[in-house]
C-alpha cells in the first residue's frame, strides 16, 4: 500500500491553541513527521469562551466564530507546510477536530465549531470534520475517540497498558495484553487549573505546577470536590465544560481559601480522577503513560503518583509520540479511517451499537 501524508489538527477543551501534525500513513503504519503548535490570539479565545455558556446572538457569533477559526486553522496548516517543505497538493487529506463549544450526548448532539468547506477553500486540501456525530447517533458518548489510535500505536500483546490523555478533561485508555481496549473521561484535566491561574494570576496555564505547588490542599474542599456524581458514574462516559467549569467551584468555595491553596486543590482533584479510575481496572500490573499538556505539570504527575504508589508512571515519549502531539497525531490516522472505509470508535468505549465509519468530507 503506498504511503500517504495525512495532516492532523486537535484544538481541545483547553482552549490554548492548535496542535498541527503532518504523518505518513501506510496502512495501519505510521510515521509522524512534522509538528507545529499556534495559540489562540486573546480576543478569540475569549470569544470561544464566551460561547460555551447561552448569550444573546450565539447563532450569529457562533456562525462568524467559525469562520474566524477556520482561518486560523487554514494559518496553521499553511504553517506547517511551509516549515516542512510539504505541497498542499501532496496532503491527501487534513482531519480536524474543531472546538467544542457544546457537548450533550444524552441530548443527543455535540458541537465542534468550524467551517470545514472554508478550510477546504483555503487550503486546497480534502478535510475530514465532524468525528464525533456518528458515533453519537449509534447511541455512543462520542468521545472519547482516541482509544482505538491508542491501540494502534500503543498496544502490545505481553502488558496491559494505561494511557492517560490530561487535557481539559481528561481521560483515560486501557490497553488489554488480548487486543480489548476501554476507555472513557475520567474527569477533570486541565482545564480548572487553567481557568483559576487565569482568574487569579493572568496566566493562560500553571507552567510546571510552579504555582499549585506553592499551595496546600484543603481537605473540606477535595472533599466537596470529589463528590461529583460523575466519578462514581459507570462508563462509557464523557465530560465537558458542562460538568466542571468555574461556575460549579465557585458554588463549593467557602469565600477565605486562599487562590494557591484552591489550585493545588485542584491538581489533587485532576489527579484523583484519574488514580481512582486505574484502581477500579481488573488490572494486577499495568504501566500508565500520560500525554497532553498536563503531562508536563510536575506538580500533577506527583499527585498522580501519590495516589498509584505501585504504578509505573511515564510520558508516551516512550512508545515513540511525544506526549504532545499524540492527539494531533490520532486525529489524522481518523482521517485516514474515515477515507479508508474502516471504523473508528469503540463500541466497548463510547457505548455505541456498533463500529461506525467517523467523519463527514469536504473535498478540496
Amino acid at each position: 500500500m503506498p504511503q500517504e501524508l495525512y495532516l492532523g489538527l486537535m484544538s481541545g477543551t483547553s482552549l490554548d491553541g492548535a496542535d498541527a501534525a503532518l504523518v505518513a500513513i501506510d496502512g495501519q503504519h505510521f510515521e509522524l513527521l512534522h509538528t507545529h503548535y499556534q495559540p489562540y490570539p486573546g480576543e478569540l479565545r475569549s470569544a470561544l469562551l464566551a460561547l460555551h455558556d447561552a448569550g444573546v446572538n450565539e447563532l450569529d457569533r457562533a456562525a462568524r466564530l467559525a469562520n474566524q477559526l477556520s482561518t486560523f486553522y487554514a494559518d496553521t496548516v499553511h504553517a506547517l507546510l511551509l516549515k516542512s517543505g510539504t505541497a498542499s497538493r501532496s496532503v491527501r487529506a487534513a482531519a480536524c477536530h474543531g472546538q467544542t463549544i457544546r457537548h450533550q450526548p444524552a441530548a443527543g448532539y455535540t458541537i465542534q465549531l468550524f467551517n470545514p468547506a472554508l478550510l477546504a477553500e483555503l487550503t486546497g486540501i480534502t478535510v475530514i470534520a465532524d468525528f464525533r456525530s456518528r458515533d453519537i447517533a449509534a447511541g455512543g458518548q462520542g468521545a472519547p475517540l482516541v482509544p482505538a489510535f491508542h491501540r494502534a500505536a500503543f498496544g502490545h500483546s505481553q502488558e496491559a497498558r494505561v494511557v492517560a490523555n490530561i487535557g481539559g478533561i481528561a481521560n483515560l485508555t486501557v490497553l488489554y495484553p488480548d487486543g480489548r481496549v476501554s476507555g472513557f473521561d475520567s474527569g477533570p484535566g486541565n482545564a480548572l487549573l487553567d481557568g483559576w491561574i487565569e482568574r487569579h494570576r493572568g496566566s493562560r496555564y500553571d507552567h510546571n505546577g510552579d504555582w499549585a505547588a506553592q499551595g496546600k490542599v484543603l481537605a473540606g474542599l477535595y472533599q466537596r470536590l470529589t463528590n461529583h456524581p460523575f466519578f462514581d458514574r459507570p462508563h462509557p462516559k464523557s465530560a465537558g465544560r458542562e460538568d466542571f467549569n468555574l461556575a460549579w467551584l465557585a458554588g463549593l468555595l467557602e469565600g477565605n481559601e486562599g487562590a494557591a491553596d484552591v489550585q493545588r486543590t485542584l491538581v489533587e482533584l485532576t489527579a484523583y480522577g484519574i488514580a481512582s479510575a486505574c484502581k477500579r481496572l481488573p488490572l494486577e500490573q499495568a504501566r500508565v503513560f500520560l500525554c497532553g499538556g498536563g503531562a508536563h505539570n510536575a506538580a500533577l504527575r506527583a499527585a498522580i503518583q501519590a495516589q498509584l504508589p505501585g504504578c509505573s508512571l511515564q510520558l508516551t515519549d516512550d512508545l515513540g509520540i511525544a506526549a504532545d502531539w499524540v492527539e494531533a497525531v490520532a486525529f489524522a490516522w481518523l482521517g485516514r479511517q474515515c477515507l479508508a472505509g474502516e471504523a473508528g470508535n469503540i463500541p466497548a468505549v463510547t457505548g455505541a451499537r456498533g463500529p461506525r465509519i467517523l467523519g463527514a468530507i469536504y473535498p478540496a
